[in-house]
């Protein structure tokens, strides 16, 4: 026997920015908590006009604290080293250098009249 079910809900899910703060809220080279559409996100503000955004959840330990990772980098690449066992992610990608297993979701940031929107 064959059943055929209709689906009446779309499984395609549409991405939107999101207004979260002006950007000069934001300290240089140090990161912020944010709840975004019931979403913590962790900002990093590493100049002036650049912010990167990825999820505050730790993906080697599930606790939400990479708002408090180190920021750095790896050659050209921003980086951000979780506090708990320092796991380096690139903070464009999301893919972690020291376990390829792991991987931290990156949101899309832009700056619109001073305000840092964050596409989730």
């Amino acid at each position: 026997m064959t059943v055929i079910l209709d689906r009446a809900e779309d499984l395609t899910t549409t991405a939107t920015w999101h207004r979260v703060c002006l950007v000069d809220e934001l300290e240089l080279a140090w990161g912020e908590a944010a709840l975004i559409a019931g979403r913590q996100v962790a900002l990093f503000r590493t100049a002036p006009t650049e912010v990167f955004a990825v999820a505050q959840q730790d993906p080697a330990t599930l606790a939400n604290v990479m708002a408090r990772g180190i920021i750095g980098s790896r050659g050209s690449r921003p980086t951000i080293a979780s506090p708990l066992h320092k796991e380096v992610y690139d903070l464009e990608t999301g893919e972690c250098f020291t376990n390829p297993e792991l991987k931290l979701d990156a949101f899309a940031t832009r700056l619109v009249d001073g305000f840092i929107e964050v596409e989730l």
